[in-house]
């Protein structure tokens, strides 16, 4: 079995990794991003480094000394850093100026093309959590046919935002958009739609056309439920396949005690297809 490594940023998502890994008996270490600690992973019995996000070399070089074979990157790493007085070792700061634009797939492609030249295979994200992505279907609540026309408009709006590499997360009303998530998450873009819609409001998640699984799948848990619970939004609507759902069961059981629809819908070959249309 070759050894791994987590690289892990904010969020619960590497966690449930790290104990799935273990589960499975799997070898790895944990490197986890500085700037973006929130798990825990003391009760692995495995090595842990902690690293800044700034240290791009010294993550290859420790993975090399590791003799990693696979490497996983699992959280969010949030872009607004590089905004924040970031300096960047002399390796990174090479490879970020010769990048055309700093849109997340950009920059995540050039980061993963260097792991991959370095000799570290980077795996698809869904790599022992595949029991976590959303599966097709409507998920909780009830749906009206006023709500699937919602669903469709936001569905279809936060698609083509991915299409621009600009953000993963439509929100709407009414067949109007209120927000559309950019770089400040999607918490922040929900208590923006709320702001303007009120009660009512419908999110939308959606990965890429050709989404590419090393990175970036969209993920909701129970901080963003929260989030719409608190501003009274009437439903969700996520990409089946390709979302993870985090704490899964809690997450649909209280959205549905919370009057919130969760449906989880898909696309194939640039076609958007709904639960409702089988």
């Amino acid at each position: 079995m070759s050894k791994k490594a987590l690289l892990a940023g904010w969020g619960n998502l590497p966690l449930l990794w790290a104990e799935k890994a273990k589960m499975a008996q799997e070898d790895f270490i944990i490197i986890s991003i500085a700037e973006e600690i929130t798990a825990n992973f003391s009760e692995f019995a495995c090595q842990e480094y902690t690293i800044n996000l700034s240290e791009f070399n010294k993550l290859i070089e420790l993975l090399k000394a590791e003799q990693v074979s696979d490497l996983i990157m699992l959280g969010k790493i949030q872009k607004a850093h590089l905004f924040a007085g970031f300096e960047p070792d002399i390796r990174l700061k090479k490879l970020l100026a010769g990048l055309p634009n700093f849109n997340d797939d950009t920059i995540m492609l050039a980061l993963v093309k260097e792991f991959t030249r370095s000799g570290i295979n980077v795996l698809p994200q869904d790599y022992l959590l595949q029991d976590q992505l959303a599966k097709t279907g409507v998920l909780a609540g009830k749906l009206t046919e006023q709500l699937k026309t919602e669903l469709s408009f936001a569905f279809t709006t936060a698609y083509n935002l991915g299409q621009l590499d600009i953000g993963q997360t439509a929100l709407t009303k009414n067949g109007a958009v209120l927000a559309l998530e950019a770089i400040e998450g999607t918490d922040q873009a929900i208590k923006r739609a709320a702001e303007f819609g009120g009660p009512g409001i419908v999110m939308a998640k959606c990965s890429k056309k050709e989404q590419d699984l090393r990175f970036d799948l969209p993920t909701v848990g129970l901080q963003t439920l929260d989030n719409l619970i608190s501003s009274q939004a009437a439903a969700l609507i996520i990409e089946s396949g390709k979302t993870f759902i985090l704490n899964q069961a809690e997450f649909l059981q209280r959205a549905a005690a919370n009057n919130l629809v969760v449906v989880a819908a898909g696309h194939n070959k640039g076609e958007l297809i709904f639960p409702w249309q089988k």
